[in-house]
């Protein structure tokens, strides 16, 4: 049987991505694909339903927005721990653990009483979104040739706008019929996913052929060490870049649904839902022309036209008041402000070496991540004083800064092999 390594030397530049695929490469893409889907999906139920969850609690939004944060800040531990056990334990069987994990932290979060459990079972929620993407970045990364490496993954990170608008679906389901509580149990689903993934997934031949497996502090001695200018590089145009995404798209939902006297849009829920939707169609397009960009252009150009579109068009679209302009508007905003995403495994991929991959990829994309729990949280609070819609706005600077750091300081790494 011809190994992994050949056959992904095989695969030809002129060839399209998916033609001459290994039945592995296409189980670890299928098993990434429906793995982050269900991870966004659970990780934003919450965003959902938030006004439905605080008037039972009894929160306000800047409550609201510091349960968000907790999510994102724990991701980052998660990312860190589940992405050392992916290097060390491997790819497949990390990304199992924290699918299970998220799953659980979900299914909980409907039993909670008090705002204390809900941050509790979010903060596990996090845990386990932050792992599942390390373990999955570097097992789609590791499977898939270096020249289609852009593209595959885009179309792999394209499951996130499939998650969230699954999520808003789910929603709008289940809400008007068993409320809130019941809308939190049905992520308890991708646990059954992960017994698939442990059964079917094999670890990548890059991965299996490690002479060494490195210790927890050798792998952060390396990240911070011979590897530290990659690693601050990453972690400072990765989090202005998500300050960006999830101030903005942490309260879209409830921008729409608030009247248009509290700074909203004033929809009902089923219209929210669709908007939600249909602005999501853009984000799964934006996600694969990334991909096709970086693998055509490199990643720095890509990741600059992105952000700086993004900056623009965000304030454009909290100014639109027309339902059918927010219907057009919508998914360009989400094709720009939410299509970089996919530059993110590809690019951590090149900069680091296998030993150290997962921890890498899941450190530097989750630390980035809980540094962006700021912006859901400065946007809960500012809404209070200046409107839904002129908090949103101000997400734009974020996304001008990630365009001006990738400018000055990252390196191009398209078509650069793995170590």
């Amino acid at each position: 049987m011809v190994s992994q390594s050949i056959q992904i030397k095989q695969q030809t530049k002129s060839a399209p991505w998916y033609r001459g695929a290994s039945k592995e490469q296409w189980k670890s893409f299928w098993s990434c694909y429906i793995g982050w889907m269900l991870d966004i999906m659970d990780l934003m139920l919450f965003a959902m339903i938030i006004a439905y969850v605080g008037k039972d609690l009894g929160f306000n939004k800047g409550m609201a927005g510091m349960v968000a944060s907790a999510t994102l800040i724990a991701s980052a531990f998660g990312g860190l721990v589940f992405g050392f056990l992916a290097d060390r334990i491997g790819r497949a069987k990390s990304m199992v653990l924290s699918i299970i994990c998220y799953s659980v932290g979900t299914a909980l979060c409907g039993f909670s009483d008090s705002l204390t459990q809900l941050i509790a079972f979010r903060i596990l929620v996090g845990l386990g979104v932050g792992g599942e993407w390390s373990a999955g970045a570097a097992l789609i990364t590791e499977t898939w040739p270096a020249q289609h490496r852009g593209k595959v993954m885009a179309w792999v990170q394209s499951a996130f706008a499939s998650g969230y608008a699954l999520a808003a679906i789910v929603a709008a389901i289940v809400l008007p019929l068993l409320g809130w509580r019941w809308v939190f149990a049905v992520g308890l689903i991708p646990a059954l996913f992960g017994l698939w993934i442990r059964r079917h997934v094999e670890e990548p031949e890059i991965w299996k052929n490690q002479k060494k497996r490195l210790s927890f502090s050798e792998t952060i001695g390396a990240l911070f060490g011979i590897h530290r200018k990659n690693t601050l590089i990453g972690l400072a145009f990765t989090a202005a870049a998500m300050c960006g995404y999830w101030g903005l798209f942490t309260w879209i939902p409830t921008y729409l649904g608030t009247p248009v006297s509290e700074g909203g849009a004033g929809f009902s829920l089923i219209k929210s839902t669709t908007w939600v939707v249909v602005m999501q169609l853009g984000a799964a397009i934006g996600f694969i022309a990334f991909g096709y960009v970086a693998d055509l252009a490199g990643r720095k150009k890509a990741f600059i036209l992105f952000f700086i579109c993004a900056a623009v068009l965000v304030p454009l679209y909290t100014m639109v008041k027309s339902p059918l302009m927010l219907l057009i508007l919508g998914p360009i905003v989400a094709f720009f402000g939410t299509g970089f995403y996919s530059g993110f495994a590809p690019t951590f991929a090149e900069l680091f070496p296998t030993s150290i991959r997962a921890t890498a990829q899941g450190f530097i994309y989750n630390t980035g991540r809980a540094a962006s729990a700021l912006a859901p949280m400065m946007v809960g609070f500012l809404s209070g004083n200046y409107g839904v819609g002129s908090a949103l706005a101000m997400t734009s600077a974020f996304f001008l800064l990630a365009a001006i750091l990738v400018f000055l300081f990252l390196p191009e790494t398209k078509g650069r092999e793995l170590e």
